[in-house]
C-alpha cells in the first residue's frame, strides 16, 4: 500500500472526524471563508488566470474563482477531498483536480500565475517541509505571479479558550502551554482540540517565506480581533452590524500589534 501523503493522523482527522467545507460555510466560520475570498481577490493579478489551489480541500475556494472565470487545478493529499472537489466541480470548464503533495507538485516551472497555498503550511510540523512547499510554491508560479499562503495564529489556542472559557481545563490548557512555547499542536487523545498542526507567530511566517526565496510578504489578519467577540454570532446575522464589522478588520488587518490575535493568517507574496 502507498505511503500516505501527510501525517496519518491529519489524514485521518479529514477523512472521518471532520468536514471542513461544511465548516467554512456554516456559522461564525463564514467570517473566515470571507475575509479570505476578499483578500485574494483583491491580491489576484488580474482576471482569466491559471490558478494552482494546493491544499483546495474540498473546493471551496476553487468553486468561487471557477465562478469570477479563472482556471484552477486543485491539489489536495486527502482522497476523500479530491472525491468531493470532483463530484461538486467536477463537470466545470477549467477545472481539474488531483492527488499531491504541496512539497513535490511536479509540473513546469513557471506554470501558474497564482498560486493559493492554503493548508499544506500548518498541517507540516517540520519548518523543512513548510520551507519545501514555499520553495515549490514559487518554482511552479510566473515570475509575476502572486502567491497566497494560509496560516494558523500561534495565539489561536489561547484565544480559543478564553473565548469559549475553557482555558482552565487541564487537558485544554497542556494544548496551549505548548502552542505558546513551540507552536507544535497535537491533540489530547479522547477530545477535539483539532489535530497534528504548526501554529505560526506572524513574525516567524514572515522569516520562513523570506527564507524560502519569496518576497517578503504583507502578512493580514483573516478574522482578527473579531474572533474574539461574544457577541459575534448575533451581530454577524445583522446586514448593517456585519458590514460594520467587515469595514472595521480591514482598517487594521495588517496592524502589527493585532494580526495575531485571530486564528488565521494569510500572507501575499511572490517570486523574488
Amino acid at each position: 500500500m502507498d505511503e500516505p501523503l501527510i501525517d496519518p493522523d491529519v489524514l485521518r482527522y479529514y477523512s472521518n472526524e471532520w468536514d471542513e467545507d461544511a465548516r467554512l460555510r456554516s456559522g461564525l466560520n463564514e467570517l473566515e471563508l470571507v475575509r479570505t475570498r476578499e483578500i485574494i481577490r483583491r491580491h489576484l493579478p488580474g482576471p482569466g488566470l491559471r490558478i494552482l489551489d494546493v491544499g483546495g480541500g474540498s473546493g471551496i475556494h476553487a468553486e468561487w474563482l471557477l465562478d469570477d472565470g479563472h482556471t484552477v487545478e486543485l491539489v489536495d493529499p486527502v482522497p476523500l477531498h479530491i472525491e468531493q472537489a470532483t463530484s461538486a466541480l467536477g463537470d466545470r470548464e477549467g477545472f481539474s483536480a488531483r492527488l499531491g503533495d504541496g512539497r513535490d507538485l511536479g509540473g513546469a516551472d513557471g506554470a501558474w500565475d497564482a498560486v493559493l497555498v492554503m493548508g499544506p503550511l500548518y498541517h507540516l510540523p517540520e519548518r523543512s517541509d513548510r520551507l519545501r512547499v514555499l520553495r515549490e510554491s514559487a518554482r511552479v508560479a510566473r515570475p509575476d505571479a502572486t502567491i497566497v499562503v494560509a496560516a494558523i495564529s500561534r495565539f489561536a489556542s489561547l484565544m480559543a479558550g478564553l473565548t469559549q472559557d475553557e482555558y482552565h481545563v487541564p487537558e485544554f490548557r497542556s494544548v496551549i502551554e505548548r502552542d505558546l512555547t513551540d507552536g507544535q499542536h497535537r491533540n489530547v487523545a479522547g477530545r477535539d482540540y483539532f489535530t497534528t498542526a504548526f501554529f505560526h507567530h506572524p513574525d516567524e511566517l514572515a522569516a520562513e517565506i523570506d527564507e524560502a526565496g519569496l518576497r517578503f510578504p504583507d502578512i493580514h489578519a483573516v478574522e482578527g480581533p473579531l474572533g474574539a467577540m461574544p457577541q459575534l454570532a448575533s451581530d454577524w446575522r445583522d446586514p448593517e452590524r456585519r458590514a460594520a464589522l467587515l469595514d472595521l478588520i480591514r482598517r487594521v488587518e495588517r496592524e502589527p500589534t493585532l494580526i495575531g490575535i485571530g486564528p488565521h493568517l494569510l500572507a501575499v507574496t511572490g517570486p523574488a
